[in-house]
């Protein structure tokens, strides 16, 4: 499956003498999920295509601790996150950039004050980045011009560190019509995967809150849901399918319509 693609790690660099300008975060998700390992090869084709210098932990990356601590285990969430911080400060990394919201917000702003000081850039911002210098360059008139896409605020991408221009602007250079659901930005609607809840089964009530949301994004007339978060995209295609709306309507993540645009 990646054969065909430039995934060097920071072992494989280190032993060099060399070392990556940023480090990719897979996360848990990317890794082993299938729908999420195709968002993964997808940010990969886009650093391939422009050059960037980047490198994986590979198999001495472990769960950020993130689930752990949301579930109230904060031994385990220390356990993980120490152990995580030994091998990325023994890297001497300073930069990384993540696809996952829960592991950008982790590394970010939890692992400081266990020791662990890093440059962390979730991937919209990045790609944003890239397409501001001029290095991700995509065609008026391209493969998405006059479709609608609506875009999902992830919790921790959005109220909980304030990042909402950088993924509108990435969606924006791809010419498409960006229709708004009637809750977003600072009043988005979780897609009910935070907090842990990923891991378990909803509680009884009316209506799943993934449900809730699927049919917000449904009432734009938007052909795709973009969204920005692994949990998120689980969800969101879970609320798709109850509408029995798969044909019609994807669910996809910036970096996969970004590669698209670029014909990736």
């Amino acid at each position: 499956m990646t054969e065909n693609f430039k995934i060097p790690t920071v072992a494989d660099l280190s032993a060099q003498g060399k070392a990556p300008e940023v480090l990719f975060w897979v996360g848990c998700a990317g890794s082993f999920d299938d729908r999420a390992k195709r968002v993964t090869l997808a940010f990969v084709k886009i650093l391939n295509a422009v050059g960037v210098n980047f490198a994986v932990l590979g198999t001495e990356e472990a769960c950020t601790g993130d689930p752990a601590r949301r579930a109230g285990n904060e031994f385990l969430f220390q356990m993980q996150a120490i152990s995580n911080i030994q091998v990325l400060n023994g890297y001497h990394v300073k930069k990384i950039v993540t696809v996952c919201p829960h592991c950008f917000n982790t590394l970010k702003n939890e692992y400081p004050e266990l020791g662990g000081n890093y440059e962390v850039i979730h991937h919209t911002t990045f790609l944003q980045q890239l397409i501001n210098d001029g290095k991700i360059k995509l065609k008026e008139g391209g493969v998405f011009k006059g479709k609608k896409i609506t875009y999902h605020d992830s919790c921790y991408i959005g109220r909980a560190n304030n990042i909402y221009e950088a993924p509108r602007e990435v969606l924006a250079s791809l010419d498409a019509d960006l229709v708004e659901m009637k809750r977003c930005r600072t009043t988005g609607l979780c897609c009910g995967a935070g907090g842990a809840q990923m891991f378990k089964e909803p509680e009884h009530g009316k209506k799943d809150i993934n449900v809730e949301r699927t049919e917000e994004a449904l009432a734009t007339g938007a052909t795709t849901i973009a969204v920005a978060c692994p949990f998120c995209m689980t969800m969101m295609s879970d609320g798709v399918k109850n509408k029995e709306k798969e044909e019609e309507i994807k669910v996809k993540d910036i970096a996969e319509l970004i590669a698209e645009g670029q014909g990736l």
